[in-house]
């Protein structure tokens, strides 16, 4: 019998050993030579609500542990004091490091996968760029035109013609399309009636998923994966030749485009149309010795973080905002109750399509003034994150041994998962109603928002590496759902299952299929009444 014969039958001996022998009440046994290994991957496709029951039993702490001689410990926690700790208290010992940057290598020397000097120069040079009075006008601009031009176009067209659609295919759509023009200048126009395909959106999700599977297997298993070309390590390769073979063809149009301009002596006014990020890091980067002849690679890690983060935070987000609020008709009833006051001077337009054209014409010119008073619709934001957070892990691994706030010690072989996911819906955290759709938690007695620490609520991170792109999140979520949720009725279909993807981004596994229902005159008929 060769050594292959020899593995495969004593793994399955091991494997029928776990399964008679396995924990009754559900919880890891923790195995010779294989550690919890078996129990996580039979909870896999399961994995996030897992998460929850774990951290539940433990007391929000727990400490698995992986097959021998291949360093896989990992502390998992969802206690706020150790994420406060961790995240903020004592950032420096927290670093993304060398581990990190190794499984998520395609993210290159990107804000996400960066320390130190290079970090605190992406993170200066992108706060200054995302606030730039130019750039938030092209991004308000552009977000209206997709929404007009083609999300409105798309529902328009399945209302009329009775047709079941993926919502979250829809969303994905387009925030690929407005995330790539105004970071990149390129509209790649996903969001059409005939739904083309597109490889680089694609290619994202297989690199997501092929990442949480670097999370949950040995390290020797997907460097093996990698060498042979095999598995997810396959379609990750491939994907991200796909991803750079896009967005560097988006930097050499951009480049071109530059050039001709400077060469013919023109001079683009930005004050009205504003402008895209991509000419701000050009403007930027051209006039820096820093980087030499790799600019184009400097840009291509900037623009591809940027572009997983904008695509992934924001349709996600509303994906499973909808599905929410299609299981929670009275919150869309008072969402939509704050959208009507917004918009009772608008009750003259009797025809549906005049009223639906005056409704979005009026978003689009009035948002600035309207986004912060749509505290309802704000707040059924954030409780859409707390339960649902695309980003459904944070990774790290410290430098130095230390004891956390919990009494759990660490130590640089030690790396330590933070569920948010499961951090959402900790009855410890968040009360005994915590798997509860509530916005009214995020608002206070005055009809404000009300502040919760990023420590519990970490869907756009905590402490020094917060996202800087949150008010551009909430900025096209608002500006999506009012939108829809002034014009259309979603109705799920009946029988489709949703639940979450096993993937580092917490898309639905199945899509969101739904039907939509065009609104008739309820501004009106609501007066009426």
């Amino acid at each position: 019998m060769g050594y292959f014969e020899i593995f495969i039958a004593l793994f399955s001996l091991l494997f029928l050993l776990f399964y008679a022998f396995r924990n009754k009440n559900g919880f890891p046994t923790n195995w010779p030579i294989v550690g919890m290994l078996p129990a996580l991957l039979m909870v896999l496709p399961r994995i996030h609500d897992y998460f929850c029951e774990i951290m539940e039993e433990f007391q929000l702490t727990f400490v698995y542990k992986g097959p021998w001689f291949t360093n896989m410990n990992v502390l998992a926690t969802v206690d706020p004091a150790n994420v406060h700790h961790i995240f903020s208290k004592n950032f420096g010992n927290y670093p993304k490091g060398s581990k990190f940057k190794e499984i998520f290598e395609v993210l290159g020397d990107g804000i996400f996968n960066t320390d130190s000097d290079l970090w605190q120069y992406h993170r200066k040079m992108a706060q200054s760029f995302i606030t730039h009075p130019q750039f938030h006008k092209f991004l308000v601009k552009k977000i209206w035109e997709k929404v007009e031009t083609g999300l409105i176009t798309v529902l328009d067209h399945a209302s009329q013609q009775g047709l079941e659609i993926d919502l979250q295919d829809l969303l994905e759509r387009f925030t690929f399309d407005t995330i790539s023009t105004i970071i990149m200048g390129h509209d790649p126009k996903t969001l059409r009636i005939d739904l083309p395909d597109l490889p680089s959106s694609k290619a994202l999700n297989d690199i997501e998923k092929a990442l949480l599977h670097r999370h949950a297997v040995p390290v020797c298993v997907w460097k093996a994966q990698r060498w042979l070309g095999v598995g997810q390590e396959r379609k990750y390769r491939q994907s991200w030749e796909v991803l750079d073979a896009f967005i560097y063809e988006c930097i050499s149009k951009k480049k071109e485009e530059m050039s001709k301009r400077s060469a013919s002596g023109e001079s683009k006014s930005h004050n009205e149309v504003g402008i895209d990020l991509i000419t701000l890091y050009m403007n930027e980067v051209n006039q820096s010795a820093t980087f030499g002849s790799k600019i184009d690679k400097f840009l291509r890690d900037t623009f591809l973080n940027f572009l997983i983060a904008g695509r992934d935070t924001t349709s996600v987000a509303l994906s499973w905002f909808f599905y929410l609020l299609s299981r929670n008709p009275q919150v869309q009833s008072k969402i939509k109750a704050e959208l009507d006051a917004m918009m009772l001077h608008l009750k003259d337009h009797h025809d549906d399509g005049e009223l639906k054209r005056s409704r979005l014409n009026y978003l689009s010119r009035n948002f600035e003034e309207l986004n912060d008073k749509l505290v309802y619709l704000h707040g059924a934001l954030c409780e859409a994150l707390r339960l649902y957070p695309p980003v459904a892990f944070e990774a790290k691994v410290p430098i130095d041994q230390e004891i956390l706030p919990s009494g759990h010690k660490v130590d640089p072989n030690m790396q330590i998962i933070i569920s948010l996911y499961a951090m959402g819906r900790m009855k410890l955290i968040w009360g005994e109603d915590s798997y509860e759709f509530k916005p009214e938690r995020w608002i206070s007695e005055r009809g404000r928002i009300k502040h919760k620490p990023s420590y519990m609520f970490l869907a756009f991170n905590a402490g020094p590496r917060t996202c800087v792109g949150k008010s551009m999140a909430f900025t096209q979520m608002k500006a999506v759902a009012s939108s829809i949720i002034c014009n259309y009725h979603i109705q799920p279909v009946k029988g489709h299952l949703v639940i979450p993807d096993v993937s580092i981004i917490l898309h639905m596994k199945h899509g969101f299929k739904v039907k939509i229902v065009i609104k008739r005159s309820s501004v009106h008929s609501q007066l009426r009444d």
